[in-house]
């Protein structure tokens, strides 16, 4: 690296005395300037002159040594005059060093600049942007008084001096390799300065020096190494722009012999090569520049010049390119000589000779060279002639001094005042000066193209500007190139626009080179490139300031072109776009020649050619080069990945984020490789896409790249890589042959982005990042992006990925997740289209659009990228020409399947087509006989089978022919034929001795189907049968129940395999392949027959039962359920039977151990004598209280929880036991909230009372009652420091009291309503309060100012609580919970999930990455704290959830509810994925099939569902209309259902197929409701509009309008004859209407509001009809006579419900727990039914109407006698009101149909004897939790004391087995519940060995239960 001091020749000359003499000539003037940047400018040399002065004194010689003192002193008077104080205090600091007797302040150093303008070497290595915060400048006025035609130009242009362009010093340590030539440079110009250390402002660099300059080996070494690179340059053959590039950048930090060995070698290349050597040529030229005073004699310079003028005239017939770069090397050469003051060259053999040819050039077409040849020959007039003192400062100006740039102070050089002055002398001494001007032609007349008037610019030298005489203009251009070098731009624009030459056209050529350069120039910020381009603009623009000359003009137009092709110069082509409209028609003329002609050929000097790799240095250090390996990986990943389709993903904070916050992934993981953070974690399920996008990133990252200073982008397939955790990156590159000497270079010189790919692939359980110790000192430099399927993650799962210690990680901003969402509509038709393009298939793109669009689920399926990749393969081999393509099923079971053939047969043909050898052909034709797909498949299986026996599932396959020849590798990579063809036919792929599947979904798939493959079953079987349903009486097993008929399967061989996989490994944690699994027993019955058979078989022999337990495992996640089964004595250890339905399932002697039943269903299950050793449930048991829970406080230290109620009590539990420790009462009224002091030993509480109490912890006693509140107080909180208690109350106010005195120390005012909720910050100082008045207030506790309020667009803030370091206050505003930044007050996440309920409390954890929150909508939920998505809902809670709160030490919550219940929590059994469990929107209403095999619901998600009752199995109807779908209705026959809309039509679906037959339209307005008549098949509709239409559902036609009511028809019935039908309008009548005229033959007025609800008596003549007015009305049909009315009916459910025989109707009551049926007849009450403790919102009569059905707000189903009124069964385990009933009869059984406000539709069996009535699950469409009622616990053998509780509080009977420890604890009164309270955590990823699940259960088989 160089660093260039800008220091002046003749004033480093100068003595001690003379700098201080001219310092104070300086002051002088300063003091004089009335311009303030004036003054500055001289102050700053006045500072330059003085350190000058100090440096040449003696300080033995007092008067100098005082002199400098004085002047320092004059010069911080003058600056603190000024009001600049602190450089004021500066300069006094120097006087009193210097003995000067004055108050002093800090010394400050100023910055430096190095050469810049057509960027030397030394300013153009690795510049970085400079800045604007520059040096003061205008120049000095008060010497040089300008003429008054001077140019303006806008002050914005140039307005300051800047700073140069500062290069980071990276120092290298003692004798190790440097980095590269610069950096080499920059330690020698460190070395050689004579600068003070002090004046060194890199503080890397600073240090570097006092280090090393006293290290003399160091040194040694390093001129060494310097020299060693010149004697490399002169072996290297080639001597390119690159090697050149790198011994210039060393040429001023050389020893004067090193220097002259190189000009010697570069005067050698030159002389003796027969070709021009161009770059050895520019070499010598800026060696020339460079030189130091001495290092070249005159002698030197006038040998080069003969060289150079010799060539010159040799090469006047060659290209003019090489003229002109010889006639600017010349140009180089003679400027040194004049800086030399080389004299008395010799005229005849050199001056002559060169003037003439130089002079002869004035005739060049090229313009170019034309200015190129004027500019040397002003350099070749001043070599022999005498100059001026000030000629040679300039000239001398902007050298550097052994190469220290940007590193030390600046020391100005150029005295702007008597340079304008020298430059004035020069013009007047010009014979015709005043009549340059005007000689001149306009230079818009006659336009030729600028290579055309090279003539017309030599013409304007020859008329005054001659090359005879000494120009102004070249000493103007060598005084701007100094200023630029300094960066004195605004200097520079002064000096160009007051220059007396200014409108000379070879001074403006060369200015507007000069500024080209610099716009082109990177090294410089933009602002100053901007304004660069904007003065050659003026220069253009502005022809009365500037002239018009046509050369000049067009020589911008072309900079400004070759400008246009630079990135980022938007400015440059603006400006040319601008110049187009120019409406000067001369000058529109000269643009289009100009853009015509383009840029020329002489590109602008801008930057240097890079360093070679290697380098020179390289090689003299025996470095490798690993550049030819890198681009040599490059060339190969990129071919490896080849032409795919790849459509930009989006993605979302994280994997529980809704959908719709999406991001573009790229952009975001720009920004994370943009900014610090480290880890990326990259999520997505199977086919996501990650792969894809992993390689397009890598592909973009690669040709980004940029050599030698670029970041590496290595791609890492984790599962090629053996044991990852370890050095990955160096084998990695060992893969790509890279040399362990090219890996240590890599190491410990280059920066990493790594993409790891297939971290769950690879079985990883590390971390990574730090395993791999990356960014540690001495180890690899790395940013990791790393991509997993998120199915295979935990919670816990960041504890995996985020840097650092996991007990110890401070760095959380380090680590970044994206999870990959599924394709949008969008994306899918964007996929599409490329794919077309990219594989040209056989298909249109608008066919697969149309497929998409029309096969049902098809496009669920085709958002996950790889699922869409497979069908687009195979989707015209699925589909028929003309097929109904709404009737096609497909599943992803299914794509893969076809894939897989569609692949092979792909293969086959390319194998045919392909030129084998005799023995592979033959092998060919022999699989082709054999069946060559079905040989292919085979071939898949068995290697599946075989990577997960022998790899445990590894992926990827290592294969040496040696090592391997006699493993099981051999029979599937060996180089037989046929295994090869297979090979190369198989969805394999190669990379060197790795062997894969192309996705790792296709070796799950391929294991999978050689578990079950349908085609192995094809000849077995017989005609296939309809698929079997649940309760099947023809089911050979014992553990199917009974009840509705099926057909039985075909025969076949059902006999189990015991090398099946399910034999052999436990795949419960291998998601993919049970989802494969699980979709192939929905569609193959004889699949399901066999995993059946697998769990009949564990109940005989042991050896079945890990087959059995993943047999069960797959059923339950297909959907089977269980309810009512034979499991007694199944062996199914360790499976996973979560949300499984096992209703009243047998059980009795199961080995249930460490099975999984989260969520499942065992409601009247028998589970007597099973083995439960370390089964799960998900839950921990919970507490029941005496009233409602309003509070919970754990203690510190996690050993006490403290439980505030309602009823003005206090309990303490004890966290071991649970046993209560001891009650705290006191409070006269209901306790609102409690809280544990820091320490533990006290407690404080708030009451409705309007007192806090203190209590003492350990006496139980109250020590202090805290009065003074005016309302009850809702919290109370403690300082950190437990001194001080604050409570926050119903009387506006908070108050502070303090803790040991009780006495109120300070109130908090200002809230305007109730204050809900009070806080301490973490520190302390701050107290956050919350009330009603919708704000969140912070508080200083020590002042009791209000500092902050926060207030959102909510209405009330319940509660709030600081994240443990106290920078976010979170605060539940209604709903939500909003997440503010304490420091701003701005608001950040917004976690919302609650919708319409009030969120009543909120816990951080302890380590602050999670946060809970408690709400009236009875649930509890884990929110993410980084990015705001919920992780989990915690239901249990059968009323409002008031309280939460974390455990201080363990992944614990406690939460308090309104139903009297503390429940307990395990967050690590949280998964980080939910799983399905079934559709979960309501059911608004139920209708069966007459036919009862079908039930159609319609759902709160506008769809429709059709379910089989025999099998629960659905059929979802898609949403079809373009509206809400307001009714459904079967037909008679029940093979049509037909819907109504919003969208003003009516649909019918065919029941069997879901397919839309028909759409009726007609009504102008939504279609409320619809019918249909029993009788002839009619179907009637009722409207918005007014009308209710009758339809032929045959035709589609409207028969009939019935028109009459005022306003909407919200409800229609036929009678059961069909003859009339009854219409309800909220005009608050009831029509009835004749349904073979359409006449009306009664209008029933009497309600005094809306009719809703209307509905015909199944035997009478009598219609029913509720109304919002509270009452139902009986009317006569044949009349119309209202014969009875009831009141108080509920009218937010006004439902009527009339018994089969129609002497009883029911409603449901306003705001009443009973039911009651009521006498037609008499209108009296015939029984009321008492039990529900809420309300009751549904009802149904069974069909012999001896028992009625209701359901309730209790969240229960009751049944009753309807004669008695006694209550028959209960079932209770609903999770939410139960709102629809439907009661139907099938043969000899009845059943019941239940829809939840949750989602659920169930369907019952009842039962019914003598003495009993049995209400038995027979499916339900979801499951909702943990559900045990009544199930039989009996002797259950190994349950935990956590376990026995739960189930018992769950509703569990029967005592379990006690083991004999557990009984030894009870005797010894121990009872250590809290670690068995605790559930193990999820596993996430599966290990290697075959087995996840067997040791742990073998092990356990060693444990005796007594």
């Amino acid at each position: 690296m160089v660093f260039g001091g800008i220091i002046s020749s003749p004033r480093s000359s100068l003595s001690a005395q003379q700098s201080l003499e001219m310092a104070n000539a300086y002051l002088e003037n300063a003091t004089k300037a009335t311009d303030p940047d004036i003054m500055l400018v001289y102050c700053h040399d006045i500072e330059v002159s003085l350190s000058q002065a100090k440096k040449g004194t003696n300080h033995d010689v007092p008067t100098v040594r005082e002199g400098i003192a004085a002047a320092y002193i004059d010069l911080g008077r003058l600056l603190q005059g000024r009001g600049h104080n602190r450089e004021a205090q500066a300069s006094f600091k120097k006087a009193e060093k210097l003995g000067g007797n004055v108050n002093l302040a800090q010394q400050s150093a100023p910055s430096s600049r190095p050469s810049s303008i057509a960027p030397s070497i030394k300013s153009s290595i690795q510049p970085t942007p400079s800045t604007r915060a520059a040096t003061p400048s205008q120049p000095p006025s008060n010497q040089y008084k300008p003429a008054s035609d001077i140019a303006t130009v806008p002050q914005e242009i140039f307005p300051v001096n800047l700073r140069p362009p500062s290069i980071a010093f990276n120092p290298p340590e003692p004798d190790t390799r440097l980095d590269d030539t610069p950096q080499l440079a920059s330690c020698l110009g460190l070395l050689q300065t004579d600068q003070s250390p002090d004046d060194i402002t890199d503080h890397a660099a600073r240090n570097w020096l006092q280090v090393t300059k006293n290290d003399e080996d160091e040194k040694e070494r390093l001129k060494t190494l310097a020299t060693d690179v010149v004697r490399a340059f002169k072996r290297d053959e080639l001597k390119d722009a690159s090697a050149v590039t790198e011994v210039v950048h060393l040429a001023s930090v050389l020893a004067v012999d090193d220097y002259r060995y190189l000009v010697r070698e570069f005067y050698s290349g030159i002389d003796q090569s027969g070709l021009l050597d161009i770059h050895q040529l520019e070499g010598l030229a800026r060696l020339t520049q460079e030189a130091e005073p001495g290092y070249l004699e005159a002698d030197d310079l006038v040998k080069i010049l003969e060289l150079l003028s010799s060539r010159l005239q040799e090469t006047h017939i060659q290209s003019s390119n090489h003229v002109y770069k010889l006639t600017l090397a010349v140009s180089h050469v003679l400027d040194a000589m004049a800086d030399a003051s080389v004299k008395d060259l010799d005229r005849k053999t050199l001056h002559e000779p060169l003037s003439l040819y130089l002079d002869g050039l004035r005739k060049s077409a090229d313009s170019y060279l034309v200015y190129q040849a004027a500019y040397a020959f002003q350099a070749l007039l001043c070599v022999p002639d005498d100059e001026t003192l000030w000629q040679k400062a300039f000239r001398r100006t902007g050298k550097v001094i052994k190469g220290v740039s940007g590193l030390v102070s600046a020391v100005k050089g150029l005295d702007l005042n008597g340079f304008m002055d020298g430059l004035i002398d020069i013009q007047k001494g010009m014979a015709g000066v005043s009549e340059i001007y005007g000689v001149v032609k306009s230079a818009y007349e006659g336009v030729t193209s600028l290579a055309e008037s090279g003539q017309g610019f030599f013409d304007s030298l020859n008329e005054g500007l001659t090359f005879h005489r000494q120009c102004a203009w070249y000493s103007a251009l060598r005084g701007a190139d100094s200023l630029l070098r300094e960066g004195q731009f605004a200097n520079f624009r002064v000096l160009v626009c007051e220059a007396p030459c200014r409108r000379d056209p070879a001074f403006q050529w060369g200015i507007c080179q000069r500024l080209g350069e610099i716009a082109a120039n990177t090294a410089w910020d933009s602002d100053t490139r901007q304004d660069a381009v904007a003065f050659l603009g003026e220069i253009y623009q502005h022809d009365t300031v500037w002239g018009d000359q046509i050369s000049v003009k067009q020589w911008i137009l072309s900079i400004l072109m070759q400008l246009c092709s630079l990135p980022e110069m938007d400015y440059a082509n603006a400006l040319l776009q601008s110049f187009a409209q120019n409406k000067d028609a001369k000058k529109q003329e000269l643009f289009k020649v100009s853009i015509k002609d383009g840029p020329g050929h002489h590109p602008m000097r801008i930057a240097l050619p890079p360093l070679a790799s290697p380098s020179l240095l390289d090689r003299v250090q025996n470095r490798p080069d690993v550049e030819g390996n890198l681009r040599l990986l490059r060339r190969h990943r990129s071919k490896e990945k080849g032409s795919t389709v790849f459509i930009p993903p989006q993605a979302k904070a994280s994997i529980q984020s809704p959908d719709d916050t999406r991001f573009p992934l790229m952009e975001k993981v720009r920004e994370f490789l943009d900014g610090d953070q480290t880890v990326f974690l990259l999520l997505g399920e199977s086919g996501a896409g990650k792969s894809t996008f992993n390689s397009e990133l890598e592909s973009q990252l690669w040709q980004e790249y940029k050599g030698k200073t670029g970041v590496i982008p290595l791609h890492i397939n984790l599962p090629g890589i053996e044991k990852p955790e370890h050095d990955m990156i160096a084998k990695q590159l060992r893969k790509s042959e890279f040399t362990e000497p090219e890996i240590r270079e890599l190491k410990l010189r280059r920066k990493f982005i790594l993409i790891c790919d297939g971290y769950d692939e690879s079985q990883q359980t590390h971390n990574l990042y730090v395993s791999n110790r990356l960014n540690e000192p001495g180890n690899w430099q790395a940013k990791m992006i790393v991509s997993c399927r998120n199915e295979y993650l935990g919670i816990d799962y960041r504890d995996r990925f985020q840097p650092g210690d996991r007990n110890n990680r401070t760095e959380l901003g380090q680590f970044q997740e994206a999870v990959i969402t599924p394709f949008s509509p969008d994306q899918v038709e964007d996929y599409i289209n490329q794919y077309v393009i990219v594989q040209q298939p056989i298909w249109e793109a608008s066919e697969y659009k149309r497929a998409l669009h029309l096969i049902p689920s098809l496009m669920d399926l085709v958002k996950n990228p790889f699922l869409m990749t497979l069908s687009l393969e195979v989707l015209p081999r699925i589909v028929d020409p003309g097929q109904n393509l709404s009737t096609t099923q497909v599943s992803r079971v299914s794509l893969y399947d076809q894939f897989i053939v569609h692949w092979l047969e792909r293969g086959k043909k390319r194998l045919g087509e392909k030129e084998l050898s005799p023995l592979a052909k033959a092998a060919f034709e022999s699989l082709i006989d054999e069946g060559f797909t079905q040989n292919g498949i085979d071939f898949l299986k068995k290697l599946a089978v075989a990577i997960y026996k022998e790899q445990g599932g590894q992926p990827v396959v290592r294969y040496s022919r040696f090592k391997d020849e006699k493993t099981w590798k051999t029979a599937f990579f060996s180089r037989e034929d046929e295994k090869q063809l297979l090979r190369e036919a198989c969805p394999l792929t190669r990379s060197g001795n790795q062997h894969r599947f192309i996705h790792r979904s296709l070796l799950e798939y391929g294991l999978s189907l050689a578990v079950f493959d349908p085609r192995d079953w094809k000849d077995k079987s017989g005609p296939q049968q309809v698929s079997q349903r649940r309760g099947s009486t023809s089911s050979s097993f014992s553990f199917r129940i009974d009840g509705t008929a099926e057909v039985a399967p075909a025969p076949v061989d059902l006999k189990p395999d015991a090398n099946s996989p399910l034999a052999w490994r436990y795949f419960l944690n291998d998601p993919s392949v049970i989802q494969f699994l699980s979709e192939r027993a929905q569609q193959e019955p004889v699949f399901k027959q066999q995993l059946y058979q697998y769990i009949e078989l564990s109940k005989k022999e042991e050896v079945w039962r890990r087959a059995a337990a993943n047999a069960i495992t797959i059923l339950v996640r297909a959907g089977e359920q269980f309810n009512g089964a034979d499991l007694r004595g199944i062996r199914i250890p360790g499976a996973d039977l979560s949300n499984g339905m096992f209703d009243s399932a047998q059980f009795e002697g199961a080995d249930l151990r460490q099975t999984t039943l989260r969520g499942a269903w065992l409601r009247q299950a028998d589970l007597s004598k099973a083995k439960m050793t370390s089964a799960q449930f998900g839950e921990l048991p919970f507490i029941s209280m005496k009233a409602e829970v309003s509070s919970c406080a754990y203690s510190p230290d996690g050993k006490a929880l403290a439980v505030g109620l309602c009823n003005n009590e206090i309990i303490l539990y004890s966290t071991s036991t649970w046993e209560i420790l001891r009650p705290l009462t006191g409070h006269t009224k209901g306790v609102r909230n409690v809280v544990y002091s820091p320490k533990g030993d006290h407690i404080a509480s708030g009451s409705s009372d309007t007192t806090a109490r203190i209590w003492d912890v350990d006496a139980g006693s109250t020590l202090h009652e805290l009065s003074g509140h005016e309302g009850p107080i809702n919290q109370v909180a403690y300082s950190p420091q437990g001194d001080m208690v604050a409570s926050a109350s119903d009387d506006k106010t908070v108050r502070i009291w303090n803790f040991e005195t009780g006495d109120c120390c300070l109130t908090l005012s200002g809230h305007e309503a109730t204050v809900k909720s009070v806080m301490y910050s973490p520190k302390g100082n701050v107290v956050a309060s919350g009330g009603d008045d919708s704000t969140a207030r912070l508080w200083d506790v020590t002042t009791g100012d209000c500092i902050r309020i926060l207030k959102g667009d909510h209405r009330q803030t319940f509660s709030l609580t600081f994240s443990p370091i106290g920078d976010i206050l979170a605060v539940a505003s209604d709903s939500d919970v909003v997440l503010w930044d304490v420091a701003t007050g701005t608001k950040g996440l917004t976690l919302s999930g609650h919708p319409g309920m009030v969120v009543e409390s909120l816990s951080y954890s302890p380590q602050g990455n999670l946060i809970a929150s408690a709400s009236s909508d009875s649930t509890v939920r884990l929110w993410d704290t980084e990015n705001g998505t919920c992780l989990h809902s915690f239901t249990g809670h059968s009323s409002g959830t008031t309280s939460v709160v974390f455990a201080p030490k363990e992944n614990r919550l406690a939460t308090g509810g309104r139903d009297k219940k503390v429940r307990l929590w395990d967050v690590r059994a949280v998964s980080s994925h939910n799983v399905s469990v079934g559709p979960s929107d309501e059911a608004l209403e139920i209708k069966y099939s007459p036919q009862s095999d079908q039930i159609a619901t319609r759902n709160s998600d506008d769809t429709i569902r059709l379910w089989n009752t025999g099998s629960g199995s659905c059929l979802r109807i898609s949403k079809g209309h373009d509206g809400a779908i307001t009714s459904i209705v079967f037909s008679p026959h029940g093979d049509l259902l037909v819907s109504a809309s919003t969208d003003s039509t009516l649909k019918s679906w065919d029941t069997e197929t879901g397919k839309n037959l028909a759409t009726f339209t007609g009504h102008s307005e939504g279609v409320n409701v619809v019918a249909f008549s029993h009788q002839n098949g009619q179907v009637a509709s009722g409207s918005k509009d007014h009308t209710v239409r009758l339809w032929n559902t045959e035709t589609g036609d409207c028969t009939h309008t019935l028109a009459g009511h005022t306003d909407s028809v919200v409800s229609i019935a036929y009678s059961p004859q069909g003859h009339q039908l009854a219409s309800a309008s909220e005009d608050k009548t009831v029509r009835l209407w004749k349904t073979e005229n359409s006449d009306c033959q009664h209008t029933l007025t009497g309600h005094t509001d809306k009719v809703v609800c209307v509905v015909y008596s199944p035997e009478r003549e009598q219609v029913a009809s509720a109304s919002l007015d509270f009452t139902v009305k009986l009317w006569d049909a044949t009349t119309g006579d209202c014969s009875r009315t009831f009141s108080g009916v509920n009218s937010d459910n006004p439902r009527i419900v009339y018994s089969p025989q129609g002497h009883q109707v029911h409603f449901t009551i306003q705001d009443s727990a009973e039911a009651r049926l009521w006498n037609v007849d008499t209108g009296e009450c015939s029984a009321v039914l008492t039990g529900h403790s809420y309300e009751v919102v549904s009802a149904a009569y069974s069909p012999k109407g001896h028992l009625i059905a209701t359901g309730s707000r209790d969240n229960s189903m009751r049944v009753w006698d309807v004669t008695s009124g006694q209550c028959r069964a209960v079932v209770s385990d609903f999770n939410s009101s139960v709102r629809k009933i439907v009661w139907y009869a099938s043969s000899e059984v009845d059943y019941l149909v239940t829809a939840c406000h949750a989602g659920s539709v169930r369907l019952w069996r009842v039962v019914e004897d003598e003495n009993s009535c049995r209400v038995h699950l027979c499916w339900s469409s979801r499951a909702f939790g943990l559900t045990a009622t009544n199930a039989s616990v009996q002797d259950v053998h190994g349950l935990s004391l956590a376990n026995k509780q739960l189930l018992k509080q769950l509703g569990a009977i029967g005592e379990p087995a006690v083991r004999l420890r557990e009984a030894t604890k009870k005797l010894i009164g121990v009872m250590s519940l809290a670690s068995k309270l605790k559930q193990p955590s999820v596993k996430t990823i599966a290990s290697p060995t075959p087995s996840t699940v067997a040791p742990a259960i073998e092990q356990s088989e060693q444990v005796v239960d007594k």
